[in-house]
């Protein structure tokens, strides 16, 4: 009975491995709906992303990334490809270069995709590699 009991804790192991990996992968590039902030924070906020074009009347795509983040080289190719397709501004920031805004926004992990829309509110964000569709929506919404 004893030389079960490492395969069975080894099984046990590797069944909950592939849950907290599958829970992670549903996770990415999921587009959460911002609620509306308050207008102290909008205020706050804007005033720091207006250097960045957020709220200069076009929607903005803000994407939070680093040199040694692979995931984010693919978040960059999809939002190049969407607003070159339509409207909309693109904004990368680096995350060594704006640890303070980054954390001000509560980026937590990389890449992050804010998308705001020509007012400077906040529409949704996104974590992981945003998916192309969803993102097209988002800024097409905004135009509206």
């Amino acid at each position: 009975m004893n030389s079960a009991l490492p395969l069975v804790v080894l099984a046990v192991a590797l069944v909950v491995a592939v849950a907290v990996g599958a829970l992670w992968r549903s996770r990415q590039g999921k587009v959460r709906l911002a609620k509306p902030a308050a207008p102290a924070v909008q205020a706050l906020n804007l005033g720091e992303l207006a250097d960045h074009g957020v709220g200069a009347g076009e929607p903005v795509v803000l994407h939070f990334s680093a040199t040694w983040c692979a995931p984010c080289k693919a978040a960059r190719t999809v939002i190049e490809s969407v607003v070159s397709q339509g409207s909309g501004r693109d904004v990368e920031l680096d995350l060594d270069e704006n640890q303070a805004l980054a954390r001000k926004l509560g980026v937590l992990s990389l890449p992050t995709t804010l998308v705001y829309d020509g007012d400077g509110a906040l529409l949704a964000r996104i974590a992981g590699v945003p998916k192309a569709d969803k993102l097209r929506e988002l800024l097409d919404s905004a135009q509206v």
